[in-house]
C-alpha cells in the first residue's frame, strides 16, 4: 500500500510533463494506476471476507507512537474499491469530455491523479494522525481542483470557501484526534475503536471529531459549500463530490460507530443533522434549473441520508449504510457524468433550454433513466436494495423502542419523498420534449465518452440483481457492530413494512412532481430558514471588518510607526523578562584582544552614522558596514567559513538594497520633515539595551555543558566531515536549513508577485540575434538589436558583453564589461567548488549559491535584463523548485529504505590518484540549497531589476508618445 501511494505521488509528479506528449490521451495513461489499485485491492478480498484485515506499517516516528500504518479491513476495503474504480473512470471520461487547449491541462491532470491517492490513503490509513494528514491534504486538492479556472471569479470563490469552511471542521478535529489518541494510549485507529474509551473527556474529543465530518461531508450547517463548489469542472464534481471528498466523513463516522455509536450525542447530532441535511437538500435541489444544482443540492440531501444511517448504530443499519455508500457513489457519479455530456453536447445546463435530447440521444437517456431510478429507490436496481435496507434498520429499532429509529425513520422517508420527486424532474428536465421550443441542436462528441456512465449505470443493475451475492462481502463489517441482526441485503424480502413505506415514498414523489406547480409557488412564498451561506459571508465580512480595523489602529503612521510599534512591544515583554532574571553572570569579559574593541567602535560608529545620514545610499552602505564589521569578528574569532557566508550576503543585501533606491527620492524625509526623531532614538537605544542585557543573561545563564562540544565528534563520525558547521546545515541541524530555504522560496515567490502584476510566466527577454550569438560564438563582435535605444544602436563601438549593445553610450562601462567577461565563468568554477568542498573546508552550497548569484548580479549591472537572460536563460521558479524539490526528496527520500527522515547515507571508495573518497546524500541537499540561493537571487533580479527596467522603458516610452502628442496638436 505504499508503494501504491508512492506510485500515485510519482506519476502526479510526471502528469504534466506527459500531458506534454500526450495531450488529453495522457488521461488513459494514467488511469491504469487506479485500476492497477483497484486490482490489487480485489486481490485483498478473500481475507477481507474472512473478516481478516491485510495490516501494513512502516516505522516513522517511534517518540510519538505515529507509523506509516495501513490497515485493510471491510470497510476500507469497500471504501477503497469506490475510490480507484470511480477514480479510474473519471480519468478515462476526462479523456474525451477536455479538449487538447484546455488551460491547465496537465496541472488538472496531476492534481486530479494525486487526488485518487490522497484518498486511498485516507481510507486505508489505520494510524489516526496520518489520516488526518491525508484528510486535510484532500482539502487543498480540493481547493485547486475547484479552482481550476482561474481566470473566472465564481471558481476562485468557491475554492476559497470550501477550503476554509473543510479546514476549520479539520481544525477542530485535530483537537479531538490529539486527545482520543492520548486517552486511548495509541495513534492506531483500530485499536482506539477497539477500547470504546467512555468518559466525559472521550465524549467531547468524539463530538470534536464529528464536526470534522460534518463539515467534510456537507451536513447542515456546512453544506453551502458543496453547491458552490459546482464552479469545478463536472469531472471533479463526479468525483470529489459525489464518490470521494464527500464520503470521507461518511467514512470516519463508519468507522468510529462500531466503538462509540454509544456515546452520549452521537446519535442525536447525527440522526438530527443528517435529517435535517436530507430535508434542505431535497427542497432546495426542486427550486433549480441548473442541472448540475439540482445534483449538488440532492447531494447533500443523500449525505445527510448516508450520515442518518452509518451512525446510527447496530448491525442492520451497518450493512444498510455500507450498502447506501456503494449504491450512492455509483449513481450519482454517472449522473454527474451525463450532465458534463449534456452540457457540452447543449451548451448548456440549464433544463428551460433544453428540448428533445431523449430523443436525439437514447443510450444517454438511457444510462440517465437508470441512474435517477436507482437514486429514486426503484426496483431491482443497487439503490433499492439499500433504501429498503434503511427502512428496515429504523422500523426495527422503533419497534425496539428506540424513539430515535422512528425520527430517523420519518425524516428519511419524507426526505426520500422529496428524492423521488427531485429525482423524476431531473429527469424530466434534461431530456423532456417541450412543444414551445425547437429541439435543442447537439454536438456530437463520439460515444467513447459515454463509456464510464454506462459502466456505472450498468453495476447499479448488476449490484441490484445480485444483491444476495454482495450481502456476504458487506456482512464483516456489520458483524464489529455492538449486539446482533439477522438482516442480509436480497432484491426480494416479500411483502414487509419496509416495501410498503418504498412503494408510499415512490407514489408520494410522483404526486410532488405532478404537482409541480404548486410546490414552486410554496417554495417562492416560503422564506429560507436555514441559509448557512449568508452565515457564512456575515462571519467572513466580520473578520474582514475587524482585521481592518485592528490594522488601522496598530499600524497607522506608515513604515516607522509599525517598525516602532513592534519594537516597543520587543522591550516591553523582553524588558519585563529580563528585570525578573535572577541569574546574572558573576563575571564579565569585555574583550578577548584589542581588535575586538576597534571593530565594535567602528560597528557602532557606522550604527549611529546610519541613523543621522541624509541620503539613502549613505544609510545603505553605512548598514553594509555594520555587516562587514561582523565579517571581521568571525575570522578574528577562528570562523572562516561564516566569515564567507556573512561576507557574500552584505554584498548581495547591498545590491538588493541599491536595486530598491533606483525607485525612492535620493534623499531621506525628502517632502515630508522627520518627526519624533527623539522619541525613535529613544526606542533605538532601549532595544540596543534590551538586547546587550538579553545576550548577557543568555550567556550567563547556561548550567549544562553545551552540546556543542559534541559537534567535532559527530560531525567527522556521522557526518564524515570536517567542516562543521557545514555539516550542522546539512545534516546535524537539517531540518532546520530545509525549513529556512522553504521560507526563501516564499520570499522570491512574494518579491515577485509584488511586481509581476499580470504574472511572471511570459517568455524570457532575449536577445533577437542569430543563433550563433545565441550559442556566444565570436562574442566580440557587434551585437546588433533593434531594441538597443537611440542613434547608438548603430556605432561601431565593440562589445564585451552580448547585450552590452542594448545598453545607451552612457549606461555602459567598458571596464566593468571587460571584468565581467573575465570573472564570471570563474566565479561559478569557484561557487562549484565551494559547493562541492564544503563537507570538509570553508564553503557549502549556501556560500556558492551566494557566489553564483554574485556573479549573475555582475553579469546584469554590466549589460542590463537581456545580458542576465543570456547568462541564464531558465524561469527562475524552475530552478527554486528543482532546489526545494532535491532539498524535500533528500529528506524523505531516506524513509523509503528504512531510516530516519533526513538520515544521511554515504558511498566511501578508495580512488587511485584521488585516494580515499566518500560521498553522501547530504551533498545532494547541499546542492538543492545551492539551487534554492541562485534561484532566490535569479529571481530578486528580474523582479527588482529586470522587471523595474521593463517598467521604465514602458513609461519611458509612453512619455515619449504623450509628448509627440502634444506637438502634433500644438502643430494643428
Amino acid at each position: 500500500m505504499a508503494l501504491l501511494l508512492l506510485a500515485f505521488f510519482a506519476v502526479s509528479c510526471a502528469t504534466n510533463i506527459l500531458t506534454k506528449w500526450l495531450s488529453t490521451r495522457v488521461f488513459y495513461v494514467i488511469s491504469l494506476l487506479p485500476f492497477g489499485a483497484f486490482a490489487y485491492t480485489l486481490t485483498q478480498t478473500p481475507t477481507v471476507l474472512a473478516g481478516g484485515s491485510v495490516v501494513e506499517t512502516i516505522p516513522w516516528i517511534p517518540q510519538l507512537g505515529i507509523a506509516l500504518s495501513f490497515r485493510v479491513d471491510t470497510l476500507a476495503w469497500l471504501l477503497a474499491l469506490i475510490v480507484t474504480g470511480v477514480g479510474g473512470l473519471v480519468l478515462v471520461y476526462c479523456a474525451r469530455y477536455f479538449s487538447s487547449d484546455e488551460p491547465g491541462l496537465g496541472r488538472f491532470a496531476a492534481l486530479l491523479l494525486a487526488f485518487a491517492g490522497t484518498m486511498y490513503g485516507l481510507v486505508t490509513a489505520d494510524d489516526i494522525i496520518v489520516m488526518f494528514m491525508f484528510w486535510e491534504i484532500t482539502s487543498v486538492l480540493s481547493y485547486l481542483l475547484i479552482g481550476h479556472y482561474v481566470d473566472r471569479k465564481e471558481s476562485r470563490g468557491a475554492a476559497l470557501q470550501a477550503l476554509l469552511v473543510t479546514t476549520f471542521g479539520g481544525l477542530v478535529m485535530l483537537i479531538g484526534v490529539v486527545m482520543i489518541s492520548v486517552q486511548a494510549g495509541t495513534t492506531s485507529i483500530a485499536s482506539i475503536v477497539d477500547q470504546g474509551l467512555r468518559s466525559p473527556a472521550t465524549t467531547v474529543a468524539i463530538l470534536l471529531i464529528l464536526v470534522g465530518a460534518l463539515s467534510k461531508s456537507a451536513i447542515v450547517p456546512f453544506h453551502f459549500w458543496l453547491p458552490a463548489a459546482m464552479a469545478a469542472p463536472t469531472p471533479v464534481s463526479a468525483y470529489l463530490h459525489a464518490a470521494a471528498m464527500v464520503k470521507a466523513g461518511i467514512y470516519l463516522v463508519a468507522r468510529l460507530a462500531p466503538g462509540y455509536s454509544e456515546t452520549p450525542g452521537w446519535v442525536e447530532v447525527l440522526v438530527s443533522l443528517g435529517v435535517l441535511a436530507m430535508l434542505v437538500g431535497a427542497w432546495r435541489s426542486l427550486r433549480q434549473y441548473d442541472l448540475k444544482l439540482v445534483l449538488a443540492y440532492g447531494t447533500v440531501s443523500q449525505l445527510g441520508f448516508l450520515m442518518v444511517i452509518v451512525g446510527f448504530g447496530g448491525y442492520d443499519a451497518a450493512i444498510a449504510g455500507a450498502a447506501l455508500l456503494v449504491a450512492h457513489a455509483i449513481y450519482k457519479a454517472a449522473l454527474f457524468l451525463v450532465v458534463g455530456i449534456i452540457d457540452h453536447r447543449a451548451g448548456t445546463r440549464d433544463w428551460r433550454k433544453l428540448s428533445g435530447i431523449g430523443r436525439q440521444s437514447k443510450m444517454l437517456a438511457a444510462i440517465s433513466l437508470i441512474a435517477v431510478a436507482s437514486m429514486a429507490g426503484i426496483p431491482p436496481l443497487f439503490g433499492f436494495v439499500a433504501k429498503e435496507a434503511v427502512f428496515t434498520a429504523f422500523l426495527e429499532a422503533g419497534r425496539a423502542g428506540d424513539v430515535w429509529g422512528w425520527v430517523a425513520l420519518v425524516g428519511t422517508a419524507v426526505g426520500s419523498v422529496l428524492t423521488v420527486a427531485y429525482s423524476i424532474r431531473f429527469f424530466w428536465g434534461a431530456f423532456g420534449t417541450r412543444p414551445d421550443r425547437a429541439p435543442t441542436v447537439l454536438h456530437s462528441d463520439g460515444w467513447g465518452i459515454l463509456t464510464a456512465p454506462a459502466i456505472l449505470a450498468a453495476a447499479t443493475v448488476v449490484l441490484g440483481i445480485g444483491a444476495s451475492a454482495v450481502d456476504p462481502f458487506l456482512q464483516p463489517y456489520a458483524d464489529t457492530m455492538p449486539g446482533h441482526g439477522e438482516y442480509h441485503l436480497a432484491l426480494w424480502h416479500g411483502f414487509e413494512p419496509a416495501l410498503a413505506v418504498s412503494a408510499v415514498v415512490v407514489l408520494l414523489g410522483v404526486v410532488l412532481f405532478i404537482r409541480r406547480k404548486w410546490v414552486a409557488r410554496v417554495q417562492d412564498a416560503a422564506s429560507p430558514v436555514f441559509d448557512s451561506s449568508r452565515g457564512y459571508w456575515l462571519i467572513v465580512q466580520f473578520i474582514d471588518r475587524l482585521s481592518a480595523r485592528t490594522t488601522i489602529f496598530a499600524q497607522r503612521g506608515g513604515l516607522p510607526q509599525y517598525l516602532g510599534t513592534i519594537l516597543v512591544v520587543y522591550v516591553l515583554t523582553l524588558g519585563v523578562a529580563s528585570a525578573m532574571n535572577r541569574t546574572w553572570p558573576d563575571s564579565i569579559r569585555w574583550w578577548d584582544y584589542p581588535e575586538q574593541v576597534l571593530i565594535a567602535v567602528a560597528i557602532a560608529t557606522a550604527a549611529v552614522m546610519a541613523g543621522r545620514a541624509k541620503q539613502r545610499m549613505s544609510a545603505v552602505l553605512l548598514v553594509g558596514t555594520t555587516g562587514f564589521g561582523m565579517v571581521a569578528l568571525f575570522a578574528l574569532h577562528g570562523a572562516p567559513d561564516l566569515a564567507l557566508t556573512q561576507a557574500l550576503v552584505e554584498m548581495v543585501t547591498l545590491v538588493v538594497f541599491v536595486l530598491v533606491l533606483r525607485r525612492l527620492p535620493t534623499r531621506i524625509a525628502q517632502r515630508n520633515k522627520p518627526v519624533g526623531r527623539i522619541l525613535r532614538a529613544a526606542i533605538g537605544i532601549a532595544v540596543g539595551l534590551t538586547m546587550a542585557v538579553v545576550a548577557l543573561i543568555a550567556l550567563g545563564a547556561r548550567q549544562a555543558e553545551s552540546i556543542g562540544t559534541e559537534w567535532p565528534r559527530l560531525a567527522v563520525e556521522g557526518a564524515h566531515g570536517l567542516n562543521i558547521i557545514n555539516v550542522v546545515l546539512v545534516d546535524i541541524r537539517a531540518w532546520d536549513t530545509m525549513g529556512e530555504i522553504a521560507v526563501l522560496v516564499v520570499v522570491a515567490t512574494g518579491i515577485a508577485s509584488l511586481l509581476f502584476v499580470t504574472g511572471r510566466t511570459g517568455p524570457i527577454p532575449r536577445l533577437s540575434g542569430s543563433r550563433q550569438q545565441r550559442r556566444g560564438r565570436n562574442r566580440r563582435r557587434v551585437v546588433v538589436d533593434p531594441l538597443a535605444p537611440g542613434p547608438e544602436a548603430s556605432s561601431n563601438r565593440m562589445s564585451w558583453l552580448l547585450a552590452g549593445r542594448t545598453l545607451a553610450r552612457d549606461h555602459r562601462s567598458v571596464l566593468l564589461e571587460v571584468l565581467v567577461r573575465l570573472l564570471f565563468h570563474p566565479a561559478i568554477v569557484v561557487s562549484v567548488y565551494l559547493l562541492f568542498a564544503g563537507h570538509n573546508a570553508p564553503g557549502g552550497g549556501f556560500a556558492g549559491g551566494l557566489l553564483a548569484g554574485l556573479a549573475l548580479v555582475a553579469r546584469y549591472l554590466a549589460g542590463g535584463r537581456y545580458e542576465l537572460a543570456e547568462a541564464i536563460p531558465v524561469d527562475a521558479g524552475k530552478i527554486l523548485g528543482l532546489g526545494l524539490a532535491l532539498v524535500v526528496g533528500t529528506a524523505i527520500g531516506s524513509m523509503f529504505f528504512g531510516g530516519a527522515a533526513l538520515q544521511s547515507v554515504y558511498l566511501e571508495a578508495d580512488v587511485p590518484i584521488l585516494g580515499h573518497l566518500s560521498f553522501g546524500s547530504s551533498t545532494i541537499f547541499d546542492f538543492g540549497v545551492y539551487l534554492v540561493v541562485v534561484g532566490l537571487t535569479l529571481d530578486i533580479l528580474r523582479s527588482l531589476g529586470a522587471e523595474i527596467d521593463r517598467q521604465q522603458e514602458d513609461a519611458d516610452l509612453s512619455g515619449e508618445a504623450q509628448d509627440d502628442f502634444s506637438e502634433s496638436e500644438a502643430v494643428r
